[in-house]
C-alpha cells in the first residue's frame, strides 16, 4: 500500500470539511499534536488500517481518497455529496433526550449560518447546521403548549437554510431537501408568522421545481402570496421582501418550463409584480436575508430569460443592472449573477466571456463554482466549447475534477 501522501490528503479534507486540527483529533479520538504529526508526515510509515478507515469515515469519504492525489470525481446520479451527509443524517436521526439550548443562543447560531451561507461558506454549514437542526428541533419540542411560536419560528428558519443548502447540488439531494422545505412549513404554520410561512412556501416551490412539477410549483408560490398578503404588508419592509420573493419563485418556476408565449408572458408578469413589491418596499435590503429589491428583481429576470433560452435578451437586462448595486450584494448573490452571465455568454455563443465570468464567479466564492454540479456541468461545457482553454480556465476545471 502506498502511504505517501496520506498526511497531505488528510490535511487537504480536514480543511474542505471546515475542521480545525483539534476539531479532526478529537472526532479522531486523539490530540492536535497527533494530527500535526501525521499531517506532517510523521506518522506515515506504517499506518494502521483502522487509523485510515476511521478517518475516512471521519472525513466522509472513501477511503481510497486517501490513498491517491486523483481529483474527485463530481456527484453522479442521485447520490447526494459527501459534504451534505452529516445535514443529511440530521434530518433522519432521532433527537437525543437533553435539555435544549436556549432559544437566543439557537438564534445567534443561525444568524452566523446565514451569514455563511450568504458568503458561500458551505464548508461551514456542513459542520454547524447538523446541531443546529438538532438544538432547533429539541426546542420547539421542549416548548410549552401555547407558548411555542418563537420556538417554531425558528425551527422554521432552520429547516429554510436547509433547504437552501441542500438545493445547491441539484436532483442529487431534492428528495432530502424537500423533506426539509415540508418540514420548514409545517412549523412556520405552527408558529402562526406570515413571514416564515411565506418564506417556507417559496422553499417548497422550488422544491416543487427540483421534482419536475414546476407548474405546481406556480401555483403553490401564487396561491402562497395571494393568500398572506395583507398579512405580510402589514409587517413592513421585512412582510414586503417576503411577498415579492414569492412571486420571484413563481417567475423562475414558470420559466422552468418548455417556452411558450403564455409562459414567457406570466413569467415577465411575475417579475414585473416583484418589482412593484420591490418599489413599494424601497432599494435594496436584506430582509430575512432574501437580499430584496430592484436589483434581486433584475437578477431574477435575467435568470427567467436564460431559463427560456433567450441569451441576447439576458444580455440586455444585464446591462440595465448598475455596477453599484451589484458589488452591494452578497457574495452569493453576486458569484451567482457571474455563473448566470456565463450561462448567457454560452447561449450566445461568446466562449470567452463565458470564461471570464466563470473565472470571477470562482474568485469571489469557489465554494459556489466547484462545489455544485451544475456549475461544474457548465464548466465542463464551456471548457468543450473552446478550442484552446486558457491556463485559467483549465486550472478551474480540473478544481472541479474535470479533465481540461
Amino acid at each position: 500500500m502506498d502511504t505517501s501522501g496520506i498526511g497531505r490528503r488528510i490535511a487537504y479534507w480536514r480543511e474542505r470539511r471546515g475542521f480545525t486540527q483539534t476539531d479532526f483529533g478529537q472526532l479522531m479520538g486523539q490530540t492536535r499534536r497527533w494530527v500535526q504529526d501525521i499531517e506532517g508526515g510523521k506518522r506515515q510509515q506504517d499506518p494502521r488500517l483502522s487509523v485510515l478507515v476511521r478517518a475516512a469515515e471521519v472525513l466522509r469519504i472513501p477511503m481510497e481518497q486517501l490513498l491517491t492525489d486523483s481529483p474527485p470525481v463530481p456527484p453522479a446520479g442521485n447520490a447526494p455529496p459527501v459534504e451534505a451527509f452529516g445535514v443529511i443524517d440530521a434530518l433522519y436521526g432521532p433527537a437525543p433526550a437533553a435539555d435544549p439550548p436556549a432559544l437566543a443562543v439557537l438564534q445567534r447560531r443561525l444568524v452566523y449560518c446565514c451569514e455563511a451561507f450568504q458568503a458561500c461558506h458551505y464548508a461551514t454549514l456542513a459542520r454547524e447546521l447538523p446541531g443546529l437542526i438538532v438544538g432547533a428541533g429539541q426546542a420547539a419540542h421542549a416548548a410549552p403548549a401555547g407558548a411555542g411560536s418563537d420556538a417554531q419560528a425558528l425551527l422554521s428558519r432552520v429547516y429554510q437554510l436547509v433547504t437552501s443548502y441542500l438545493h445547491k447540488y441539484g436532483s442529487a439531494t431534492a428528495i432530502q431537501a424537500a423533506l426539509a422545505a415540508d418540514r420548514a412549513l409545517v412549523a412556520a404554520e405552527q408558529s402562526g408568522d406570515p413571514v416564515q410561512i411565506g418564506a417556507a412556501a417559496r422553499r417548497v416551490a422550488k422544491s416543487l421545481v427540483y421534482q419536475q412539477r414546476p407548474q405546481a410549483a406556480v401555483e403553490f408560490a401564487t396561491a402562497a402570496a395571494q393568500r398572506l398578503s395583507d398579512g405580510l404588508i402589514d409587517r413592513g419592509a421585512l412582510g414586503l421582501s417576503t411577498l415579492g420573493m414569492l412571486y420571484l419563485s413563481a417567475a423562475l418556476a414558470a420559466s422552468s418550463q418548455e417556452r411558450t408565449t403564455a409562459r414567457v408572458r406570466a413569467a415577465t408578469d411575475y417579475v414585473d409584480e416583484a418589482g412593484d413589491v420591490a418599489d413599494r418596499q424601497g432599494g435594496d435590503r436584506n430582509e430575512d436575508w432574501t437580499m430584496f429589491g430592484p436589483t434581486n428583481v433584475g437578477l431574477h429576470r435575467v435568470d427567467m430569460l436564460i431559463r427560456f433560452e433567450d441569451g441576447w435578451s439576458a444580455l440586455e437586462a444585464a446591462d440595465a443592472l448598475a455596477p453599484e448595486a451589484l458589488a452591494g450584494l452578497t457574495r452569493e448573490r453576486q458569484a451567482g449573477h457571474h455563473v448566470a452571465m456565463a450561462r448567457a455568454s454560452l447561449l450566445t455563443r461568446r466562449k470567452d466571456a463565458a470564461a471570464t465570468e466563470l473565472l470571477e464567479a470562482d474568485r469571489l466564492a469557489p465554494e459556489e463554482v466547484e462545489g455544485r454540479p451544475d456549475t461544474v456541468n457548465l464548466v465542463k461545457d464551456v471548457v468543450g466549447a473552446t478550442a484552446s482553454p486558457g491556463s485559467e480556465l483549465r486550472a478551474l476545471a480540473e478544481r472541479c475534477g474535470l479533465r481540461a
